[in-house]
Formats: C-alpha cells, structure tokens, sequence
C-alpha cells in the first residue's frame, strides 16, 4: 500500500514570525493534519503534535523562524528526530544512505510503503536509515493507521445506513461505532 494518500504542501505566501509557534494552525492545515514523519492523523492526539525544526536549531539557528525548514510533526518523530543532522551540513540534507528527506519533497514518501495491517515498511536504504531514528517500528503508528481505516469503514456503513430505514441496523452500527471511541479513549490513557 502507498504510505500516504495526499502529500503536505507548505504554503510559499506566508507572512514571517519572530515566533515559530505562531505557525502552528497554518502547519496543521499545510500538513493535512498529519505528522509529516510517520504520517499519523493529529486526531485525537492534536494536542502531542509539535513543530519540529527540519534542519535542527543546533546546526543552524539561523532557520529557527523559516517557514520552509518547519515541519508538523507528532511528539514521538519529534522527540525521535530531535537534533539529528549526519551530515553536519545545513544545505545537505543526506548523504543518500544517512540523513533526511523533507517531508515535503515528493521523494519523502518513495521511501516507505504500508503493509496490509498498517505497519510502515523502509523501501529504500536511506528509508531503513529514517525507519530506525524516527522508530517507525513503533506499534503506535500501526494501531492508528488501522483505527483510520476501521472509522474509514464505519463512515461509509453509516452512508449506507442512513438510505436504509431499519432501527436495530443503525442502532447495532451506533453501539459499534462507540466500542471504536472506548478502544482510542483508554489507547491514550
């Protein structure tokens, strides 16, 4: 399966800040309301998403507030990601088997593919690098890519059902749909 369905698209109009957090709702909406990084959705986790400094602050701070080297990014990429930079050198970005590809840069996303459970797969060497620093092993990232599919799912039973005038149906398909937000309530408890 593709890793990701639509790919994150920074804005180029945007108006400088002297705060980079000040960039966060138009991040999120660039983003898809995903981590760049492992392509987690922000719901219902929205507020452990963080914005990561693409080419960290150590290597060159002069791109703290650049709109550009921002990344959204879930707190588990971030704090895996933090300053890691192999190759010392702000204007390269990898050596082709250690490093980083924005998140940004189409070829980002020819680096991992899905498995049939979710699971995010290295298909590249450089990928197998970014697969272990960022711990795209985690189990976390396969849970929620099957929970989006499972509420994917239940969306379209619930178009089907609303055409549908049988009670105990739409009644059997409200009860599953909540045993779907007790399951997410205590994953994140």
């Amino acid at each position: 399966m593709v890793f990701r369905k639509r790919h994150p698209s920074r804005t180029t109009e945007i108006v400088a800040q002297s705060d980079y957090r000040k960039f966060r709702e138009q991040l999120r909406k660039d983003f898809n309301c995903r981590c760049g990084y492992c392509d987690d959705r922000d719901i219902p986790r929205a507020e452990g998403f963080e914005i990561d400094h693409f080419v960290p602050q150590k290597v060159d701070s002069s791109l703290g507030t650049v709109y550009s080297n921002l990344v959204y990014a879930c707190r588990s990429c971030n704090n895996s990601k933090r300053a890691k930079w192999p190759t010392n050198n702000p204007l390269e970005h990898n050596n082709g088997r250690e490093g980083w590809i924005d998140p940004c840069d189409k070829s980002y996303a020819d680096q991992f593919e899905r498995g049939n459970y979710g699971e995010i797969i290295a298909t590249t060497e450089l990928g197998e690098w970014m697969y272990n620093e960022l711990k795209l092993w985690k189990p976390q990232h396969e849970i929620l890519q099957c929970y989006e599919e499972i509420e994917n799912s239940i969306q379209e039973l619930r178009s089907c059902l609303e055409n549908c005038n049988n009670a105990y149906n739409l009644k059997i398909f409200l009860k599953l749909y909540e045993k779907k937000d007790k399951i997410l309530y205590r994953l994140y408890i």
